[in-house]
């Protein structure tokens, strides 16, 4: 049994956006029946021990098209889990285009764990995030998270960050800052060609975005370096079910098949051979007997210096980029490196005024 099982439900392959580097594969009305979320939650729930905690997340498309869908289905999965003394927790991914009053308010429950896909400046966003008549969605995202901002909503803003839009990421951090956001993703484009040209330009950014986090510090994070101070300095980390990869994380499509990730789901074709074995209604009552098929292999790590900090062991973004979950390719490799070299080195900047404080001075 676990003590804690994550559970993407992929509400819908609709999308009301067409962003050019999206990897969830062509848009289409497949909805997930509710009988589908239902079954999923009870499996999740069946999975977990006394006490256990269900991180539950919605994914698309754009999941709040299907906004009613969720309520009823966070509705549901409460009640089960306090009939079943369970703990929930609740997560939602959205392109903040869609803010119909049950949108709204499932953008703003207080238990939600709510991220907002912004790439930062306006002409970085508008060139690939853009509604299905070409239209810029840039204004209406800021418009969303300004409301968010002013409503004392805190949420996280994942940047996707490209070849073409590094140039832009420090500034588009920045922006963001100023708008009243406090937590921002960068996300790598993982299912774009990168050259090692890119990749060279692409540490350069990551300098220029360690200074942004210093001088944002302690009001402002950014995830690339919020994850390796917690490393350096040895802070204890909240567990999660998160990249549990089929073992105590199941993502699960409109069509009730079962991934390891809701990265990999796409277009949901049958015989895809990373998604796992059945169906949200086969099997029995738990999701117990769901394993991933290939484990994490470290093998082709063992003489990076920087093995114990690394954290490049997400079996998916692995397998996007080499094919294989066992280990990642260079731009993951470089990008790991390069952003424990930068927090290093901001934390060394920061330690004599952390010694000042300490003893008292100004």
């Amino acid at each position: 049994m676990y003590t804690q099982f994550g559970l993407v439900l992929m509400v819908t392959h609709a999308c009301n956006l067409r962003c050019t580097y999206c990897y969830t594969g062509e848009k289409s009305n497949k909805t997930m029946p509710e009988s589908t979320g239902r079954r999923a939650i009870e499996r999740a729930i069946a999975s977990m021990s006394p006490g256990g905690k269900l991180e539950l997340s919605f994914f698309g498309g754009e999941p709040l098209l299907e906004a009613e869908l969720i309520g009823r289905l966070i509705d549901f999965a409460r009640e089960r889990c306090l009939a079943d003394g369970k703990i929930m927790a609740l997560n939602l991914t959205t392109n903040a285009t869609v803010v119909t009053p049950e949108a709204w308010r499932i953008m703003t429950l207080p238990e939600l764990d709510l991220a907002i896909s912004c790439d930062g400046l306006p002409e970085a966003h508008d060139r690939h995030r853009l509604y299905t008549s070409g239209r810029p969605s840039s204004a209406v995202v800021t418009q969303t998270i300004q409301r968010l901002v002013d409503a004392g909503r805190d949420f996280h803003v994942i940047v996707v960050v490209r070849p073409d839009t590094l140039a832009l990421l420090p500034e588009g951090i920045q922006f963001l800052q100023k708008l009243g956001a406090r937590h921002i993703e960068p996300s790598l484009d993982l299912w774009t060609k990168w050259t090692e040209a890119d990749e060279s330009r692409l540490e350069e950014i990551i300098v220029r975005c360690a200074d942004v986090w210093r001088d944002g510090l302690p009001h402002h994070s950014i995830g690339w370096f919020d994850e390796k101070l917690a490393q350096l300095a040895k802070l204890k980390v909240t567990a999660t079910a998160r990249c549990g990869f089929g073992m105590g994380e199941i993502a699960v499509a409109p069509s009730g098949r079962l991934y390891p990730c809701e990265r990999l789901i796409g277009e949901d074709r049958a015989g895809d051979p990373i998604a796992l074995t059945g169906n949200v209604d086969d099997g029995g009552a738990d999701f117990l007997s769901v394993r991933p098929s290939t484990p994490r292999n470290d093998e082709a790590c063992t003489q990076c210096a920087m093995l114990s900090m690394c954290n490049t062991f997400c079996r998916c973004s692995n397998y996007v980029r080499s094919g294989q979950v066992s280990h990642p390719d260079r731009l993951l490799c470089r990008w790991n490196q390069k952003c424990l070299l930068e927090t290093a080195r901001v934390m060394e900047q920061l330690a004599p005024e952390r010694n000042l404080m300490e003893r008292g001075m100004p």
